[in-house]
């Protein structure tokens, strides 16, 4: 059986339209319902600071903020984020600006192979804004009073796997940012 095709010069119905922001600018694509954020990102916005990792949630490369919140762009679809505020890497600093943590990650050697760097990174601006809201984590022992501390770090960006293990210098780039409190 032949697939079907749609009449010629006419979009492709299977396409839904999407409009949403991503790093400060406004992007309209058509999509296929079953694209993934990360896949939008990626492959129809060539935004490829955004790694596929695992492609399953579990290695937490994939992280972008989406209104300011952390997720796993493997693990939602597109189509469920039109109208809101997505940044990736990209969108956290530039060379020639970096935010403070790219800053603080580069001082620290807070990545060495890199692949896990920009997960990392937009995962450690949501962690921080977490503390600074006082969203409790698996760790917190005082729910009325979450502070900073390496264990609630530490949980925090448990989610995100560096295969080389330079999580020392992660937490310490980290920690330091937050001690600084510029977070951009």
């Amino acid at each position: 059986m032949t697939p079907s095709r749609p009449p010629s010069g006419g979009a492709d119905p299977a396409l839904l339209p999407l409009t949403l922001t991503v790093n400060g600018e406004p992007q309209t694509l058509a999509l296929d319902p079953r694209v993934t954020l990360l896949d939008a990102l990626r492959e129809h916005l060539h935004l490829t600071g955004t790694k596929k990792g695992c492609d399953h949630g579990q290695c937490g490369a994939c992280t972008v903020l989406v209104d300011g919140t952390r997720i796993l762009s493997c693990l939602t679809l597109a189509v469920m984020h039109g109208g809101q505020d997505v940044t990736t890497v990209e969108g956290l600093g530039t060379p020639d600006a970096l935010h403070p943590l790219q800053a603080a990650f580069v001082a620290h050697d807070g990545y060495q192979c890199g692949y896990c760097t920009p997960g990392q990174l937009c995962s450690a601006v949501g962690a921080l804004d977490e503390l600074e809201r006082g969203v409790p984590s698996h760790v917190t022992a005082d729910l009325d009073a979450v502070t900073f501390s390496p264990d609630e770090l530490r949980e925090r960006l448990s989610g995100n796997i560096c295969r080389c293990a330079a999580y020392p210098n992660i937490i310490t780039a980290v920690t330091e940012v937050h001690a600084a409190g510029d977070r951009a």
